[in-house]
C-alpha cells in the first residue's frame, strides 16, 4: 500500500494465500462417520492392531470381559468361562492346610505341616495332582465341574463355601470344613433343583497321581495302591500293585490311594458308595508313582444329592487311622492272621510305651530286642537244651547208622526212635521252640518297614531307619543286591552266618546228608541281597537279635552240664519204657512191610 492506495502485488498476495488455504481445508477434511458407528471402527483398528502384535508373539487374547456375555457359555453362563480369574481359599489347622480353588471348587494342594519329603521339601498329598469331578449333561453338550468356576465364601479359617449356580434356576455346593488337630477335612456335596443335569448314576471321578515322598521310590511304587473297604463285611480288597487293573464293585465304604506311609482316603459318611469304578495305572516317573482313579455313585435324596464326605489327608499312622474307627488301620500292612495280632497287640503297644519316654528309636528297637527275648528265654532255653541232650546221644546214633547201613532203612529207623524213647529225648524238642518264634520274626518284618514312627529318624549312620542305610553308593547297579551297601544288611548276614555255623556244631553234623551243612549257609546270602534295599531299622533289629542269641547261648551252654545229662540218660535207657503212639505206630508200619515182602516172594 502507497499514499493510500492498494497495490496490485498485495492484492494478488492475499488471493493466492487464501486460495492455498481453501485447498488444504478441503482435501484434508476427516470424513465424519455415522455416530453409531464410531466404536465399532475404533474397535476394529484395535483389533486390528491387537493381531499384528499377537501374530509376531504367536499367543492368544481372550475376548474382551465387556464383550462376554453369559449366554456365550450354556446353561452355566461366566461359569464355564475358561478365562475367567481362579481364586484360592485356604483352611487349616496345626497340622493340615488345605488349598481349595475357584476353579471346580475342589482341593488343589494340601500340605502335611509336621512331614517333609526324603529330600527334605514341603509334603503334599496333594499339589495340582488331584483331580474331583461330576459330570453335568445338557442336550448340547455336557460340562465338567472340575473345569467350571465355582463362587467361594469362606468363614474363618477353617470352613468354605463353593457354589455353582445353572442359569434356568439350580444350584451345587461343595461345604469344606476343617476341625482342630485333625487330618480329615468334612466335604459334604449338596445339591438344589439340578435333576435336569445329574442322573441317578451320576458319579464322582476322583483320580489322583500320587507324588513320591520316600528316597526308596522303587519300595515306595510297589506300597502304592488304591484299597477299598467294603460297607456290610469286615473285608477290604485293593488292585493290583503291579501294572494296570481294573474293577467294578458295589456297596463301598470307602477308596484310599494308599502310599507307603501316607493315604488319600475318601469316606462315605452316609455308609456307603452304591457303584465304584476303580482303576489302577503304575508310572515309571521320578516324581510320580501311580494313576489312581475312583468314580463313585453319589447318593441322591429324591432328585437332589446330599452327600457329606470325610477326606482323609494324613500319615498311615497306627493310632490315628485306628481313632475314627472306620478300620482306616487296615491300610497299614502288619499281616494277616496272628502276625497282625503279633503287631497290633504286642509290638505296637510296646513301641508306643518306650516312644513315650523321648528316646532314640534305634535305643526303642534295641530295648524291644531284649524284651522279646527275654519273653522268649523258656523256649530259647528249653531248644538248647534239647540239642544238648541230641549231641550228648549222638554217638550212640552214629553206631546205629553203622549197624543199619546196609539194612532195611525202616528197621534203623525204627531202632533209632526206640534208642529217643529209652533215653528221654524228643528228636523235634530243638525244632519246635524255634517254629514257635518264627511268627514272631515275620511279624516284625512286616511291622518296622511299615512304621512311619520310624520315617527320617536317624541312628549311628543311618539318617532314617524307614529305609535303606548307605555307606558307599556304587557306580554301577548289582543284579539282585543294588547300587549301594548297608551297613546294618553287612553287619546281619555276618552275624547270621554265625549263628548258623553255632547250630550247625551244637547239633552235629548230618551224616546221611552231609550236603545239607553247605545249604544253610545259602539263605543268609539271599538275605543280603533282599535286605539291602530294605528298611535299616529292620536289618538293626537282626542284628542286634542275633548279638542277644549268642550271649544267651553262651550262658547257656555255661549252666548247662552235659555230663550230667548223659548221666540221666543212661539211667533212664534202664528203666522200662511203655511203648508210646509214635513207636506203635512204626512198629506197625514195619511187620507191613514184611508182611508185603514174604507175600511178593511167594507169588515168585
Amino acid at each position: 500500500m502507497k499514499d493510500g492506495k492498494i497495490d496490485i502485488n498485495t492484492i494478488i498476495g492475499f488471493l493466492l494465500i487464501g486460495g492455498i488455504l481453501l485447498y488444504f481445508g478441503y482435501f484434508s477434511q476427516p470424513d465424519t462417520p455415522p455416530q453409531d458407528q464410531t466404536i465399532d471402527q475404533a474397535d476394529s483398528v484395535q483389533v486390528v492392531e491387537e493381531t499384528r502384535e499377537l501374530e509376531e508373539v504367536d499367543t492368544i487374547v481372550p475376548l474382551a470381559d465387556s464383550l462376554k456375555t453369559p449366554s456365550m457359555f450354556g446353561p452355566f453362563g461366566m461359569a464355564a468361562d475358561p478365562d475367567a480369574e481362579v481364586k484360592t481359599y485356604t483352611i487349616e489347622n496345626e497340622i493340615l492346610e488345605v488349598v481349595i480353588s475357584s476353579r471346580g471348587g475342589q482341593v488343589v494342594e494340601a500340605r502335611l505341616k509336621n512331614y517333609q519329603t526324603w529330600d527334605s521339601l514341603p509334603l503334599y498329598l496333594i499339589n495340582q495332582n488331584s483331580r474331583f469331578n461330576l459330570t453335568l449333561n445338557t442336550p448340547d453338550k455336557d460340562y465338567n465341574t472340575a473345569d467350571l468356576n465355582f463362587k467361594g465364601k469362606q468363614s474363618g479359617s477353617d470352613q468354605v463355601v463353593m457354589s455353582l449356580a445353572a442359569e434356568g434356576g439350580g444350584s451345587l455346593e461343595y461345604h469344606y470344613k476343617l476341625d482342630p488337630d485333625n487330618y480329615m477335612l468334612q466335604w459334604d456335596i449338596v445339591s438344589e433343583s439340578m435333576d435336569d443335569y445329574m442322573d441317578d448314576t451320576a458319579l464322582l471321578a476322583w483320580e489322583m497321581k500320587t507324588l513320591r515322598h520316600e528316597k526308596n521310590v522303587e519300595n515306595e511304587r510297589t506300597a502304592t495302591a488304591l484299597e477299598y473297604h467294603f460297607a456290610n463285611e469286615d473285608d477290604m480288597d485293593d488292585l493290583s500293585v503291579s501294572g494296570e487293573d481294573e474293577e467294578k464293585e458295589s456297596n463301598i465304604r470307602w477308596v484310599a490311594c494308599k502310599q507307603q506311609f501316607f493315604s488319600t482316603i475318601l469316606w462315605s459318611k452316609r455308609g456307603q458308595f452304591d457303584q465304584a469304578e476303580l482303576k489302577s495305572h503304575a508310572l515309571e516317573q521320578e516324581d510320580v508313582t501311580k494313576v489312581l482313579y475312583a468314580g463313585l455313585s453319589l447318593n441322591k435324596v429324591g432328585d437332589d444329592v446330599n452327600m457329606p464326605l470325610g477326606l482323609y489327608l494324613g500319615p498311615n499312622k497306627y493310632d490315628v487311622l485306628k481313632a475314627y474307627d472306620q478300620d482306616f488301620d487296615k491300610l497299614i500292612p502288619l499281616g494277616w492272621g496272628i502276625l497282625g495280632w503279633i503287631n497290633r497287640g504286642i509290638v505296637i503297644n510296646i513301641f508306643n510305651w518306650l516312644e513315650g519316654y523321648g528316646l532314640n528309636y534305634g535305643l526303642i528297637i534295641l530295648i524291644i530286642a531284649l524284651l522279646i527275648k527275654l519273653i522268649l528265654f523258656p523256649l530259647t532255653y528249653s531248644s538248647y537244651r534239647s540239642m544238648a541232650k541230641m549231641r550228648v546221644l549222638k554217638p550212640e546214633i552214629d553206631e546205629l547208622n553203622e549197624e543199619y547201613k546196609d539194612k532195611d532203612p525202616m528197621k534203623k529207623q525204627q531202632a533209632t526212635m526206640q534208642l529217643y524213647q529209652k533215653a528221654g529225648v524228643n528228636p523235634l524238642g530243638g525244632c519246635i521252640p524255634v517254629l514257635l518264634q518264627f511268627p514272631i520274626l515275620i511279624a516284625l518284618f512286616r511291622f518296622f518297614p511299615a512304621s512311619i514312627e520310624l520315617r527320617q529318624q536317624s541312628f549311628l549312620w543311618a539318617d532314617d531307619l524307614s529305609t535303606y542305610d548307605s555307606i558307599w553308593n556304587l557306580p554301577f547297579n548289582i543284579p539282585f543286591y543294588g547300587d549301594h551297601v548297608s551297613l546294618f544288611t553287612l553287619l546281619m548276614t555276618v552275624s547270621t552266618l554265625i549263628y548258623t555255623y553255632m547250630n550247625q556244631q551244637l547239633t552235629g553234623q548230618n551224616q546221611q546228608y552231609p550236603q545239607l551243612k553247605y545249604m544253610v549257609y545259602l539263605m543268609p546270602i539271599v538275605f543280603l541281597g533282599v535286605f539291602n534295599n530294605y528298611a535299616a531299622g529292620l536289618s538293626y533289629y537282626y542284628f542286634v537279635a542275633n548279638m542277644i542269641t549268642f550271649g544267651q547261648q553262651f550262658a547257656i551252654r555255661a549252666y548247662i552240664d552235659e555230663d550230667k545229662i548223659h548221666a540221666k540218660m543212661q539211667e533212664k535207657k534202664k528203666q522200662p519204657t511203655k511203648e508210646n503212639r509214635f513207636m506203635r505206630r512204626m512198629r506197625e508200619l514195619q511187620e507191613q512191610q514184611e508182611q508185603n515182602t514174604r507175600q511178593g516172594r511167594r507169588k515168585k
